[in-house]
């Protein structure tokens, strides 16, 4: 007679939405321990929790090295990420272990290109001045050039990196009258561009004609601090940059002397270095810096549909099956 299989350990490394938890939970083939909080897992907490573990399931804010993958010993055989992003993730370690990675593409597009959407127009038409000004008196009669900002009619926007998200962030702001999309990236890619009639360009000219330029890359050491002095110089004195992207693409000390020399226009953005950003950061003290607190997919839907990529990426991976979303490494 066949022996009852034995049970995989996973470590699930911080509170999740409640049917990802379900999901591994009632595959019946793991145990489940976890780091039972809103907030990170800490370092200390991680390295026990992972011992001996055959599964981990993480967040973009632990950082999985040589030490972790130690700690986890022989048994890991999957690491799954509720992410779409995976630069938290030694990938050259977890690769020499013959370890499979899943991740969370696709399930955020939408609600991620939304939020680029509704910033872009929170820093263009300066909306959190606006609420200010309500609140603090300063809204008196009204006057022709009071609050007013830029517009997306006849704009120029100039995207970098289209991919899945930057396609659909070009596909949402189509509507509202663009004239001409650009775009960057390793190479050019011909069919999303197709559907945007965007045209393929150097980093430079797109720096330069673009009213509006929207990060939407992935963070690779070709894209860290690559919105530097030499960028900000290059571009449009009205020109707006919005980044949804990874914070370190930008250069922030660079990015506050371009906003308060009259450089470019203004910024609007959701990641940042570090995060959170300190409430004495110098960005926050600017009218025309938007700054949010990394929630490109925070709808309920999308991080409902994000834990449970998650979970059936990771009980793939424990079966020994094809995943979801497998990264390609």
């Amino acid at each position: 007679m066949a022996m009852a299989q034995e049970l995989l350990k996973v470590f699930v490394s911080r509170r999740i939405p409640l049917e990802g938890f379900r999901a591994l939970a009632e595959a019946g083939i793991c145990t489940i321990g976890q780091w039972d909080s809103d907030e990170p897992v800490t370092r200390q907490e991680l390295l026990k929790g992972i011992a001996g573990a055959h599964g981990l399931y993480c967040m973009l804010t632990d950082k999985i090295d040589e030490e972790i993958l130690q700690a986890a010993g022989p048994n890991l055989k999957i690491i799954s990420t509720l992410s779409v992003g995976f630069d938290h993730l030694s990938l050259d370690e977890i690769k020499k272990r013959g370890i499979r990675v899943g991740y969370t593409p696709d399930v955020l597009t939408a609600a991620t290109a939304e939020l680029t959407v509704a910033l872009l127009l929170a820093t263009s038409r300066r909306l959190m001045e606006a609420v200010e000004e309500v609140k603090n008196g300063g809204w008196s009669a009204w006057k022709p050039l009071w609050l007013c900002g830029f517009g997306l009619q006849e704009s120029t926007v100039g995207i970098v990196g289209l991919g899945r998200i930057g396609l659909a962030i070009a596909e949402r702001l189509k509507p509202f009258g663009v004239k001409r999309f650009l775009y960057t990236g390793r190479q050019p890619r011909p069919e999303p561009a197709a559907k945007v009639q965007a045209e393929y360009v150097p980093l430079n000219t797109l720096a330069s004609q673009s009213d509006f330029i929207i990060l939407s890359c992935s963070f690779t050491p070709d894209t860290q601090g690559m919105c530097n002095k030499d960028f900000f110089a290059k571009m449009k004195k009205t020109a707006i940059l919005i980044n949804s992207s990874r914070g370190a693409v930008v250069n922030q000390e660079d990015l506050y002397q371009a906003l308060t020399t009259g450089q470019i226009a203004a910024a609007g953005m959701d990641v940042t270095v570090p995060e959170p950003l300190p409430t004495n950061h110098p960005l926050l003290s600017l009218k025309n810096c938007v700054v949010l607190p990394h929630i490109g997919s925070a709808t309920y839907a999308t991080r409902n549909a994000m834990s449970v990529l998650a979970a059936n990426n990771l009980l793939a991976g424990l079966k020994g099956e094809p995943m979801p979303s497998e990264l390609k490494m």
